[in-house]
């Protein structure tokens, strides 16, 4: 028996989740099949539709909340003369845990990758554009990975957000290239944004 008909259909459901091949979709279907009883199965329906009903992207920010304006956004003591832009929420929760950071934040839902069919047209840059054409806004600090995409995506935004008046920094190499915001430690995250330049 090379395939697994049975599970075909949980097998391509978990391949759908970003680094899961097919090898490990077929593991966790089995572990499904195997070990989930009637509660779990009901918990997991639960939690993905009460995920898919009330998670939405914030109004002003884009970020990933249960509320229209999300807390860091109606937050009246953060830095409204600052924005920090990122590729995905993820990254914000990172740089939270740093401590280092009382601005406000901007998500693009993703980087401008013309190798993957993502160009500046599917991220949300024109509402980026608004927010910094506020007089209070008077830096943008351009926290995206070094990776060719994110490099890219920090190079256009430089171009297209270029005004007077408007400082843009982009955030100090304390996180190693290639590297993902997400995994990087408290420390690293907190020298990355005191040497913006």
């Amino acid at each position: 028996m090379k395939e697994v008909k049975f599970l075909e259909s949980l097998i391509e459901f978990f391949q759908k989740f970003p680094g899961v091949g097919k090898k490990t979709a077929t593991r966790y279907a089995y572990y499904v099949a195997e070990k989930f009883t009637d509660e779990d199965i009901e918990n997991a329906i639960k939690a993905f539709k009460e995920t898919h009903e009330n998670v939405k992207h914030c109004n002003c920010c884009n970020m990933l909340t249960n509320q229209d304006v999300c807390e860091i956004c109606s937050d009246p003591s953060r830095d409204d003369s600052q924005v920090l832009v990122v590729k995905d929420t993820k990254d914000i929760l990172s740089i939270e845990k740093a401590r280092t950071y009382n601005g406000k934040y901007y998500v693009l839902g993703g980087l401008i990758s013309i190798l993957d069919g993502i160009g500046p047209d599917e991220l949300q840059i024109d509402k980026l554009e608004t927010i910094t054409k506020n007089p209070n806004c008077k830096e943008v600090i351009l926290a995206t990975s070094f990776t060719p995409a994110g490099e890219t995506t920090a190079l256009y935004l430089e171009k297209v957000l270029s005004r007077d008046n408007l400082k843009i920094s982009r955030i100090g190499y304390g996180l190693p290239a290639g590297g993902d915001i997400e995994y990087a430690d408290e420390r690293t995250i907190g020298r990355a944004l005191e040497s913006r330049r």
